[in-house]
Parts: C-alpha cells; structure tokens; sequence
C-alpha cells in the first residue's frame, strides 16, 4: 500500500449536520487512516512578509495520511469527503 495525504480545504462554522457527516466519513475510512490532525488559523512566511492565515472558505483545515493501492484509490476516498470547498490528494513520498 502506498501513503497518501489528503488536505480538506474550506471552513464554515460547523452545525450538528456537518459534525456528523464528518464522523461519518472518518468512520468509513477508519482502517485506511494512519494519522490524521485538524488545522486552525495560522501564518504564511514568504520573502514578501509574514501574513494571518484567518479560518475561510480557502483555508487549510486538516492534514490526513491514509493507506491506499494506487491514487486512483485516494482519489475514490477524498470523493466521499462531506468537503466545505474541496480536498486534495498527494501521494506522500518516504525517504
């Protein structure tokens, strides 16, 4: 099996019909899942400056690595994501 990192973009304030499609799909994807955190407001450090990262539709909300066979497979995972705006899918590469 192969690693990939899924990142869900997008934040809205969560309601009870969010949190539990959330749950829902972190269930389905239980035994693919090998770590996953959630993201708040954060920092972009550039040459140009340092700016806040506040919570939006454009944000960076949750970092996952799952086990899958191919990309195909992630991709078929991230598909059934409950997303605010969308997800994106890398394979992770080890050293």
């Amino acid at each position: 099996m192969k690693k990939f990192a899924l990142l869900t973009i997008g934040f809205e304030t969560p309601t009870p019909e969010i949190m539990s499609a959330w749950k829902a799909w972190f269930d389905s994807l239980k035994d693919n899942i090998i770590h996953q955190v959630g993201l708040r407001s954060g920092l972009e450090v550039s040459a140009a400056g340092t700016k806040d990262l506040p919570l939006g539709l454009d944000s960076v909300t949750g970092v996952m690595i799952i086990s899958a066979a191919s990309l195909d497979d992630a991709e078929r995972m991230a598909q059934t994501n409950p997303f605010i705006s969308s997800i994106r899918v890398y394979e992770v590469m080890e050293r």
